[in-house]
C-alpha cells in the first residue's frame, strides 16, 4: 500500500471518519423513516445499511482489481456516497405515492448505496491493512461509537433533513483525507470543494429549509404554524378546527387546549366531563392527580373541571412541554401548564411513578403513544414500558384505596388494545392479591361504533384499587345516562361482550389463547402491548394485512419482518455465493476455510441479536428508546473497540485463547441475562447519572470480549486464504442482517431475554467453529 508505513494514523482517521458520517446517516434515516413513513420503517433503515456494508464488501472484489492508487479509488467512492447521499435524500422526501411493496423497494435500494459504498471502502482497507487490523477495527468500532455520540445533539440542532446532509459533508471530507493518503493533489482539491459546497448547502439549508418533510404517510405536509426536531421526534403545530393540535411525526396528534377556566360556569364544567376520560373526575371530585403523557392538556382540563388542586402532568417529550406549551404556544393555551394546580415533569411517566413516594386518587394515561420509533427497532417505544403487568401492578400501588388508574385506547372492533388493558389490569390486581377483578374494572366507550379506518371510537378502561361498591356502580349509571357515553362493561354485568366473557372467565388464558388477537399480558420481558397478532394468524396476515387499514398500522411488523428476514436470507445467499464466482481459481483449497467462514456469520447474527435485545431492554431503565439507543451503542462500540485493540496482546494468535475469549462471551452473557430483568425493573426510579453507569457497568465486560472474535478471526483467516478476508467481512455484514430482522421477531414471540440467550448461543456456535478448525498458524497437536 502507498506509504502505509508512515501513514498509520491518516489511514485510522480517515477509516474513523467514514464510520463516523456512516453511523450518523444510518440512525438519521430511522428518524426520516418514521416521519415520512410509518414508525415501524425505522428499523428499515438499520437492514438497508447492513445490507449495503455487506454487498459492498463482495464489491470490493471488483474494485481491488481496478486500475489506480487503492486511496484514490477510495477517494472518489467517499465523494461519490456524498453527492448521492444528497439526489438520495431528496428522492426519499419527495414520495407522495401511497406506501406499497415498490415503493418500498425503491427506497430500499436507493438508501443502500451510500452504505455500499462505505462498506467497500471499509472492506478495502481492512483486507489491505490485515497486519494492523486489530488497531483498524478499532478506529472503525471508535469512529461509530463517535457518530453515536453526536447523533442526539445533531438531530437536536440540525433536524432529520439536515443531519442526513452533515453525514454527506463527512463522507466529503473523508475523502480529502484518502486523497491526501494517495498523494493526489487534484483531487484533495475536488475534495474540498464538494465538502466546502455541502456545508454551505447545509448551513443555507438549515435557515431556508428547502429539503424538508414534503410528504408524509402520502400525503402533502403544508400549512404548520411551527415545526422543531429532537433527537425521537418531529413536532409540528397545526390549525385543526376549532382549535391547534401538536403532530408527532405527522401521525399521532394531541389538541392544545383552550379553555378559559377563570370564566367556566359549573354547567360547563359538568358538560366537559361527560366523556370517557373525564368521568372518573366525576367519581373523585377534586382527585389528586397523576396524568402521564399530557401532551396539549386535555386530561389536564379534565381534572380541572372536576375540581382538582394538585395535578402532576407527566410529559416525555420536552418539545411539547417546555417549547410548545410553555413557549411559542403558552399563550393560546391560556398558560395551562404553568396554572398553579398543575406540576410539569419531562420525564418517563413510568419512571417518574416509580420514584414517587405519593399516591393519587386518579392516575390516568389517554391515548398514550407518539408512533414514533428510534433506530432501537420497530416496536422500541417508550410507551410500551409503560403497558405491562409490572407497570400496571406500580401504579395501583401509587393510588390511595378509593383510587382509580383509567387508560383509554382505540376501540377498535373487535377489540384489542382495550381488552388487553383488562388482561394487564386482572393480571396486576391477582398480584396485589385481589381475587375478583371483575368488581374492580369499568369499561367506557364514546360514542357509537361506526368505523373509521379500522377505528371505532375510544375505550376507557377504569381500574379501581379497592373493588366498586353496588352504590357507586348506580351513581355512575346516573352520571353517564345522558351522555353519549356507553356503558359496555359494568361490576354486575353479565358476560355478554368480549370484556365481560374476559373477566369473568374461570380460565382467563385459554380465553386469551383462543381470541381472534393476541390480548395477553405483556411484561417487561415482552412489553411489546400494541402488537396483536397471534402466532397462528402470521401467514394469514402477511397475506392480507391491508384488509383493515389500522391493523395493518398498528401490526405492520409482520409482514415487514417477514420481508426483511427474506431479503437478509437472499444478501446472506448472496455474499455467500458471489465471492467464489470472483475468486474462481482462487478458491480456498485448504481443509477447514470454508468451515471457518460459517464462524463469522455466527458472531455477525450473535453479536445484533446481544445489541436489539439491550437496546430493548434497557429502555424501561433509562426512559426512552433514543436514550437506550445512544448509551447502548456508544458503550458496545467503544468497548468493542477497546477489545478489538487489546485482542492482539491478550490473545496472541493463540487458538486456544480465542476459545476461552469467546466462551466467556458466553458465560457473560448469560450472566447479563440473568440480572438484566430484576435491575432494568428495579432500577427505573434512580436518578439518571446512576442509570447511566449501571448500565455501562452492565454491558462492559459483555461488549469488551465481543471485540475480540472478529479481528483475531480475519487475522488466522489471513493465514489461510487472504484473498477470503473481504468475503468475511461481507458475510459479517449480511449475518448483522439476518439478525437484525431475526431480533425482534424473536423479541415479540420469546422475549427480550430469550433473544439475549441465543445471541450467546450463536457465539457457542462460533466457539465449536474454532474448535473444528485447525489454524495452519497453531503447532499441531
Amino acid at each position: 500500500m502507498e506509504n502505509k508505513k508512515t501513514k498509520w494514523s491518516q489511514i485510522y482517521f480517515a477509516v474513523a471518519l467514514t464510520t463516523l458520517a456512516t453511523l450518523v446517516l444510518e440512525l438519521s434515516l430511522t428518524r426520516i423513516f418514521s416521519v415520512v413513513f410509518f414508525y415501524h420503517f425505522a428499523f428499515l433503515a438499520i437492514s438497508v445499511a447492513l445490507f449495503g456494508l455487506g454487498a459492498g464488501g463482495v464489491f470490493s472484489y471488483v474494485v481491488a482489481g481496478w486500475k489506480g492508487r487503492l486511496f484514490s479509488k477510495l477517494g472518489v467512492l467517499a465523494m461519490i456516497a456524498g453527492v448521492l447521499l444528497i439526489a438520495i435524500l431528496v428522492a426519499i422526501l419527495s414520495l407522495s405515492a401511497e406506501l406499497n411493496v415498490r415503493t418500498l423497494a425503491f427506497v430500499y435500494f436507493i438508501s443502500a448505496i451510500p452504505f455500499f459504498l462505505t462498506g467497500t471502502i471499509v472492506s478495502l482497507v481492512i483486507a489491505e491493512t490485515i497486519e494492523r487490523v486489530d488497531r483498524v477495527y478499532f478506529f472503525d468500532l471508535l469512529g461509530a461509537a463517535v457518530g453515536c455520540l453526536v447523533l442526539v445533539p445533531l438531530l437536536d440542532l440540525l433536524g432529520g433533513p439536515n443531519t442526513v446532509i452533515a453525514a454527506a459533508v463527512l463522507f466529503a471530507f473523508s475523502s480529502v483525507l484518502w486523497f491526501n493518503l494517495s498523494g493526489s493533489a487534484s483531487g484533495r482539491a475536488v475534495g474540498l470543494i464538494v465538502s466546502v459546497g455541502l456545508l454551505v448547502m447545509l448551513g443555507l439549508n438549515a435557515r431556508m429549509a428547502f429539503i424538508d418533510i414534503w410528504y408524509a404517510k402520502g400525503r402533502a405536509v403544508h400549512d404548520e404554524l411551527f415545526v422543531k426536531w429532537n433527537s425521537f421526534s418531529r413536532v409540528g403545530v397545526v390549525k385543526m378546527e376549532p382549535n391547534l393540535r401538536v403532530v408527532i411525526d405527522a401521525d399521532a396528534a394531541t389538541d392544545i387546549v383552550n379553555t378559559d377556566f377563570e370564566h367556566f360556569s359549573p354547567e360547563q364544567r359538568h358538560a366537559s366531563l361527560l366523556e370517557g376520560t373525564g368521568v372518573p373526575y366525576m367519581l373523585v371530585p377534586g382527585a389528586k392527580t397523576m396524568i402521564i403523557g399530557s401532551g396539549g392538556g386535555p386530561d389536564i382540563a379534565h381534572a380541572l373541571a372536576g375540581g382538582s388542586k394538585d395535578i402532576t402532568a407527566v410529559e416525555i417529550n420536552p418539545i411539547i412541554a417546555t417549547t410548545v406549551m410553555r413557549g411559542v404556544f403558552a399563550d393560546y393555551s391560556r398558560h395551562l401548564y404553568s396554572r398553579p394546580e398543575v406540576r410539569v415533569a419531562v420525564e418517563d411517566g413510568r419512571a417518574f411513578v416509580r420514584r414517587s413516594g405519593e399516591k393519587y386518587d386518579v392516575l390516568q394515561a389517554t391515548l398514550v403513544d407518539t408512533w414514533a420509533a428510534t433506530a432501537a427497532g420497530a416496536y422500541a417505544l417508550s410507551e410500551s414500558n409503560l403497558y405491562t403487568v409490572e407497570a400496571f401492578q406500580e401504579y395501583l400501588s401509587h393510588l390511595t384505596d378509593g383510587g382509580l388508574m383509567s387508560f383509554t385506547r382505540w376501540g377498535f372492533e373487535p377489540p384489542r388494545e382495550s381488552l388487553r388493558l383488562i388482561s394487564l389490569a386482572m393480571e396486576a390486581l391477582k398480584r396485589l392479591g385481589e381475587t375478583e377483578p371483575a368488581n374492580h374494572v369499568v369499561v367506557l366507550r364514546d360514542g357509537g361504533k361506526d368505523r373509521l379506518a379500522g377505528f371505532a371510537t375510544t375505550d376507557t378502561v377504569i381500574v379501581k384499587r379497592k373493588p366498586f361498591s353496588p352504590q357507586q356502580i348506580d351513581g355512575l349509571r346516573a352520571m353517564i345516562a345522558p351522555s353519549a357515553i356507553t356503558p359496555v362493561y359494568l361490576p354486575g354485568d353479565r358476560a355478554v361482550n368480549p370484556f365481560g366473557e374476559l373477566l369473568l372467565s374461570s380460565d382467563p388464558q385459554a380465553y386469551q389463547s383462543q381470541y381472534h388477537f393476541d390480548i395477553s399480558p405483556t411484561n417487561d420481558n415482552r412489553p411489546f402491548f400494541f402488537y396483536t397478532v397471534q402466532p397462528r394468524d402470521i401467514w394469514a396476515f402477511v397475506a392480507g394485512g391491508r384488509q383493515h387499514k389500522a391493523d395493518f398500522k398498528v401490526n405492520l411488523a409482520v409482514p415487514l419482518l417477514f420481508g426483511l428476514v427474506a431479503v437478509s436470507l437472499v444478501a446472506t445467499a448472496l455474499v455467500m455465493a458471489l465471492p467464489p464466482l470472483v475468486l474462481g481459481t482462487r478458491l480456498p483449497r485448504q481443509k477447514g476455510v470454508l468451515p471457518f467462514l460459517l464462524y463469522f456469520l455466527a458472531i455477525g447474527v450473535g453479536y445484533i441479536l446481544i445489541e436489539v435485545a439491550l437496546i430493548q431492554k434497557f429502555i424501561l431503565l433509562l426512559g426512552h428508546p433514543t436514550y437506550a439507543l445512544t448509551i447502548i451503542i456508544f458503550s458496545m462500540l467503544v468497548f468493542s473497540s477497546l477489545g478489538s485493540y487489546w485482542s492482539r496482546k491478550l490473545l496472541k494468535g493463540s487458538d486456544q485463547r480465542l476459545q476461552w475469549a469467546v466462551l466467556g462471551i458466553v458465560g457473560v452473557v448469560a450472566v447479563l441475562a440473568a440480572m438484566v430483568v430484576p435491575v432494568t425493573t428495579a432500577g427505573v426510579g434512580w436518578p439518571m447519572w446512576f442509570k447511566v453507569l449501571a448500565t455501562i457497568g452492565l454491558i462492559a465486560p459483555a461488549a469488551f470480549l465481543m471485540g475480540m472474535p472478529f479481528p483475531t478471526g480475519l487475522s488466522r483467516l489471513k493465514a489461510w486464504h487472504e484473498p477470503s478476508v473481504r468475503w468475511a467481512w461481507s458475510l459479517n455484514a449480511a449475518a448483522s442482517v439476518l439478525g437484525s430482522g431475526s431480533s425482534i421477531f424473536l423479541a415479540l414471540y420469546l422475549g427480550l431475554r430469550e433473544t439475549l440467550l441465543i445471541g450467546g448461543l450463536m457465539y457457542l456456535c462460533a466457539f465449536l467453529l474454532v474448535r473444528l478448525t485447525r489454524s495452519p498458524l497453531q503447532p499441531a497437536r
